[in-house]
């Protein structure tokens, strides 16, 4: 089964091809800041916390084929004592120094990792999961240390097919691919360009986030598993320099035409549409490219119609009527916002509130719904200012920052439903049975903004004017479209006395676990080839 609190993570910016993003300003902050395409600004805090738990059992090694294995149990309860564990995602890195004196190559900072690789001759490595005997595999002895991590973590490791690394030939960047779960097809997920303090942040977030993909992949109904790839950024910011940005990409397509598609990948943060075109340039194995290369463009539209189709399934559920004459609060004016006020205005809402912390968002809001005055009210808040959520209305719908839904808003709420398109919208897991508690419907985030990653999985299918691959997504008879998903998930909360997360977080679990019906297991042969072909011993 999922662990909530891990996939809460992992889903908290698995929003593949959401947004064009740029980094900037990623030393000096405590905190990151990413300017979207979207005109509005999201900020991600510099340290995040993980739980899992404690391994009781002393490692035990075997020698595999020449490589170092470690067992992983087959049998025991998954992730199921939490304790306490701070992770920084970001921030700035530690001195070279102090990481090689720690010893431990989970301590080191990605570049270092990169520098130790350099020093042994590894060009290419990799850890992946044995099947058949249970067994953690990785590339060279002298990286045993990864294949422990992986073996002993209750926390992000599930069994992952394989994480495999390389070191960029044209920028010398690390580069990352992580794969779970593709009995369903071929791992799918974004890039993420990203400044790692540790290799153990570098894995972590690897892990989360690819398993994230494929749960929202799967409650999607996509055929596809879970991927995504992860760059270290170089120490001196060399990535902000357009050429340098060029090769880190290039390599990238390099990286993933030499998996043979195993994973495909698609845009996160830190990427845009051009860093995409890039890879491509490389690889077939990319999507989210621009739309004169034949690429799926802005999933804004599709994304806000799906949080519409959301709001509607749970109303029904609750036999609350239709939208017509609902109050609807919104956080967030970006683009997702926008369509998300432009559906609501035709299905004749009573009342639309919405904040956002940019005036120049609030501004082209106002403009872009003239004489909606006695309908649509919308305000310049401070930043991290949540009052929205204590609004008097039917739906809240969060579509700016994450963790907004916790021990202090929670109990402000007024709204039956809340419903939007942000990510990780829960601060910690008793959050998610304090809205039970309260008689708040939650619509899980995952469910709510598939869009983004259903825009652009199925690109080398070709394109239709309202394609009916998209659109069975808003409809009410497919049966893995929003609103009947909506419902089915809210149902088995009831039915079994549970949240709605943990319903869909079983329901999702489940259908991970379904085959391709015509190439099941293709990407476990494909990293199986990988592996006996020695890949990592393959010049780069």
């Amino acid at each position: 089964m999922l662990n909530y609190r891990r996939l809460s993570v992992g889903l908290r910016q698995a929003t593949t091809c959401a947004s064009n993003v740029f980094l900037f300003n990623t030393r000096q902050t405590k905190h990151l800041s990413f300017k979207f395409s979207s005109g509005y600004f999201q900020r991600f805090y510099a340290s995040a916390s993980v739980t899992g738990q404690i391994s009781l059992n002393p490692p035990r090694r075997t020698q595999h084929g020449g490589g170092t294995c470690s067992s992983v149990s087959k049998t025991s309860p998954f992730r199921s004592i939490l304790s306490a564990r701070s992770l920084s995602l970001s921030g700035p890195a530690c001195s070279k120094v102090e990481a090689k004196a720690s010893k431990s190559l989970l301590d080191l900072q990605p570049n270092d990792f990169v520098d130790f690789m350099k020093e042994k001759k590894i060009w290419r490595c990799f850890v992946v999961y044995d099947r058949k005997t249970g067994e953690v595999r990785v590339s060279h002895p002298e990286l045993t240390e990864l294949g422990d991590f992986a073996r002993d973590d209750r926390v992000d490791y599930d069994k992952h097919e394989a994480m495999f690394l390389e070191i960029g030939e044209r920028s010398g960047c690390l580069l990352g691919a992580f794969v779970w779960r593709t009995n369903r097809g071929q791992a799918c997920g974004g890039i993420r360009l990203w400044d790692y303090t540790t290799m153990e942040q570098y894995l972590r977030d690897g892990l989360r986030l690819g398993q994230g993909m494929g749960v929202k992949s799967a409650l999607a109904g996509l055929w596809a598993g879970g991927g995504k790839g992860v760059v270290q950024q170089p120490r001196l910011g060399e990535h902000l320099d357009p050429n340098t940005r060029s090769k880190i990409f290039f390599d990238y397509g390099d990286f993933l035409s030499s998996l043979n598609g195993c994973y495909v990948a698609a845009e996160d943060v830190g990427l845009n549409v051009r860093d995409l075109d890039n890879v491509h340039m490389f690889t077939r194995y990319t999507t989210c490219i621009s739309e004169e290369k034949g690429g799926s463009g802005n999933p804004s539209v599709a994304t806000g119609k799906g949080v519409i189709c959301a709001m509607e399934g749970a109303l029904d559920f609750l036999h609350m009527g239709t939208l017509v004459g609902k109050r609807i609060g919104i956080q967030g004016a970006g683009n997702v916002s926008t369509v998300i006020v432009e559906e609501l205005l035709k299905k004749e809402v009573s009342h639309i509130y919405v904040t956002d912390c940019h005036m120049n968002r609030v501004t082209d809001m106002r403009n872009r719904f003239p004489g909606t005055a006695d309908i649509l009210q919308v305000e310049k808040v401070p930043l991290d200012d949540n009052g929205v959520l204590a609004h008097h209305c039917d739906i809240i719908s969060p579509c700016a920052l994450g963790n907004v839904l916790n021990g202090e808003t929670i109990p402000t709420i007024q709204a039956k439903i809340v419903c939007g398109a942000a990510n990780n919208q829960l601060g910690c897991p008793s959050d998610n049975h304090l809205l039970k508690e309260r008689g708040i419907t939650y619509i899980v985030d995952y469910l709510a903004n598939r869009m983004g990653i259903v825009n652009c999985a199925n690109e080398t299918y070709g394109r239709l004017p309202d394609d009916p691959a998209i659109d069975r997504h808003f409809g009410r008879e497919w049966e893995n479209s929003i609103f009947l998903m909506t419902k089915k998930i809210l149902k088995k909360a009831a039915t079994e006395d549970i949240t709605p997360v943990e319903a869909a977080n079983a329901i999702a679990d489940k259908l991970s676990m379904d085959l391709h019906p015509v190439w099941p297991h293709r990407s476990q042969q494909i990293i199986d080839s990988l592996v006996e072909n020695k890949w990592h011993l393959q010049k780069v």
